[in-house]
């Protein structure tokens, strides 16, 4: 297991569990977003209702929740020490100079983005993943079967001007932050390619554009039509 425990501390090791694990949080994204797609329905929230309960029972879907969190672990923890280890291997006076010329903007501030998403995911979390497990949400019937109305709190929610705002610049935020983590995931992976970096950058433009949008939309949606 040595090996195993060298390659995870060397600079190498910690990029490849960024990227890894960073690709992976982008495929929860896009499932994430798509089911919740479904506050558009307009259908008072059973399709909604519906989709939470599978998302909370299904046992593959649980599976891929604890990766999930696994991944979020280890994609800050990673962060971080690759972070100090870039830090304390740069001269101050270099990445000074070179900050504002071989780097964007998102690149250069990673770690504040990812801190401020993190406290945001902190709060989302609370705000509608512990309601839905522990926090006594009122039910409704479809048919014969009881779902919790995670729908209703998700109403009454964004119906705050101030919960709304935030939810709206958060999605600014991770959208920034996707700008630079998609395209350098797939670098860190050795798929920079003549061939190939264009098309990536291009999906990672417009994914990155794409699903905050989505995600900021919903309690606008919201906000603007209860």
């Amino acid at each position: 297991m040595s090996w195993v425990t060298k390659t995870l501390k060397s600079t190498l090791g910690r990029k490849l569990v960024m990227a890894l694990t960073g690709l992976f949080l982008i495929l929860f994204l896009t499932g994430h977003v798509s089911g919740n797609l479904l506050l558009f329905k307009g259908d008072g929230g059973e399709a909604f209702n519906m989709y939470a309960k599978f998302m909370t029972t299904n046992p593959i879907v649980k599976i891929l929740s604890y990766l999930t969190y696994i991944s979020v672990i280890g994609h800050v923890i990673y962060s971080i020490a690759l972070g100090q280890l870039n830090k304390s291997a740069r001269p101050v006076g270099y990445a000074e100079s070179k900050a504002s010329t071989n780097s964007t903007w998102a690149s250069r501030n990673m770690g504040v983005l990812g801190t401020i998403i993190l406290l945001f995911l902190v709060g989302h979390m609370y705000s509608f993943w512990y309601q839905m497990h522990w926090g006594g949400i009122p039910t409704v019937v479809y048919g014969t079967e009881e779902y919790k109305d995670l729908y209703s709190v998700v109403q009454v929610a964004f119906q705050q001007t101030w919960m709304v705002a935030l939810y709206v610049i958060a999605m600014g935020f991770l959208g920034f932050h996707l700008s630079h983590g998609f395209s350098s995931a797939f670098q860190t992976l050795g798929l920079n390619h003549v061939k190939y970096s264009p098309a990536i950058k291009a999906v990672g433009k417009f994914y990155c554009i794409v699903v905050p949008v989505l995600f900021a939309s919903m309690p606008l949606y919201i906000y603007f039509t209860s």
